[in-house]
């Protein structure tokens, strides 16, 4: 038996009096403690005031990672590809007979206030799919398609100097608290039937070493970009939003020297993450599969020496062209990497301005059906079910 482990045991074996609950004991105690989940590669929540759920959320996502990887998807609850707002519907649930284990939303527009995302998702349904989901025992992720505080254009408007705009002491800043302001009231806002809050792995900035959004690395320093992160982060817990799990997302870099330019250090985020989507053949291009793998080594290699899970933040082929996908592309290109979840885009549907359909995951009646329900079935894929029974929000320490 290890030592620490050794030790833990002879320490819960040990019989307790007044003399051993002395200050000394208690702080050897917490060493140990410490050194073990340090040890196991365990990730803690950078948050020291984090409420309760949010830490064994964490924890336990910990746990969960070696045994398997959660699946997602985004907007699931909200519509499918031929529904829309109709209650206990799910593309996912009625292909495979489960819902996803995480779900993601985005709270793009509560910039002003609106009743709707920026999708058209109302905040209202939004946040009562969050409570049942938390109820149930699932999982949130969210992101925020924040619009161009120094131009009031959409998130995709990258005039220069929008992203200097909002540091301390820039011509936005004060804009960018208020908008702050209000998604501070929306994370609070979160509360499940027990009365306490609702953990959210969020993903601010996300995709920040593309060239797509205001706030990517083309219209930004790396310390003008830490600088922010790290304001925002301080920002939410000032106000005090403790629920929140802070995942650092890139786009495709080559090398750790690149995902780690913006960094903003490990006091400040949770989970490292990236987004990729497959574009080509997969029988004719292994170029997803291999740069995944790449980039997955990368991140891995950070997060043993941080203590950080990884996870696969958005991906997904748009309309699966393709019947191995799921058992055979997305599998491979995660490797036998410990991720925590991946989650696949929206199924939007049909898309009027693009005169095409957006979907990432099979809905009943698709030909990838099949492939999608073998995903489903192995042994190392978690769906709400399996997360559910693991009550990722209980204390298992």
């Amino acid at each position: 038996m290890p030592i620490i482990e050794n030790v833990q045991k002879n320490l819960i074996n040990m019989p307790i009096n007044k003399k051993m609950l002395s200050k000394k004991y208690l702080l050897f105690l917490l060493f140990v403690t410490s050194c073990s989940l340090v040890k196991l590669g365990y990730s803690q929540v950078s948050d020291k005031n984090a409420t309760g759920e949010t830490v064994n959320l964490l924890y336990n996502l910990n746990l969960l990672k070696e045994d398997g990887v959660i699946f997602g998807h985004q907007h699931d609850l909200a519509y499918g590809v031929n529904w829309k707002y109709e209650e206990g519907r799910s593309d996912v649930k009625e292909v495979c007979g489960d819902y996803p284990g995480l779900y993601g939303w985005d709270i793009g527009n509560t910039e002003y206030k609106l009743e709707n995302d920026i999708d058209g998702v109302p905040f209202a349904k939004m946040k009562q799919w969050i409570r049942e989901i938390y109820d149930r025992g699932g999982i949130n992720t969210i992101s925020w398609h924040m619009d161009n505080p120094y131009t009031g254009g959409d998130s995709w408007d990258t005039t220069p100097n929008s992203f200097a705009s909002i540091l301390p002491n820039g011509s936005k800043h004060e804009l960018y608290k208020s908008w702050l302001d209000n998604s501070c009231a929306f994370f609070l806002s979160l509360k499940g039937s027990d009365g306490k809050s609702i953990p959210i792995l969020y993903r601010p900035f996300h995709e920040l070493t593309g060239n797509w959004f205001w706030w990517c690395k083309n219209n930004a320093t790396p310390e003008q970009f830490v600088e922010v992160w790290k304001f925002t982060v301080d920002y939410y817990k000032s106000k005090g939003v403790h629920n929140l799990i802070y995942v650092y997302n890139t786009s495709m870099v080559k090398s750790r020297e690149e995902f780690l330019e913006y960094y903003p250090g490990e006091a400040y985020v949770d989970i490292l993450s990236f987004d990729n989507y497959e574009y080509n053949n997969p029988t004719k291009d292994n170029s997803f599969v291999e740069n995944n793998l790449k980039l997955f080594g990368i991140m891995d290699e950070i997060a043993k020496e941080q203590n950080k899970l990884i996870a696969f933040a958005e991906t997904g082929y748009e309309t699966i062209p393709y019947d191995k996908f799921w058992t055979k592309t997305l599998v491979e290109s995660m490797g036998k990497y410990k991720v925590s979840y991946v989650l696949a885009w929206r199924n939007h549907g049909w898309q009027e301005n693009e005169k095409k359909m957006h979907y990432y995951v099979p809905f009943k009646g698709h030909s990838n059906e099949k492939d999608f329900v073998d995903y489903y079935n192995l042994k190392n894929t978690f769906f709400e079910k399996e997360v559910v029974k693991r009550n990722v929000y209980k204390n298992k320490k």
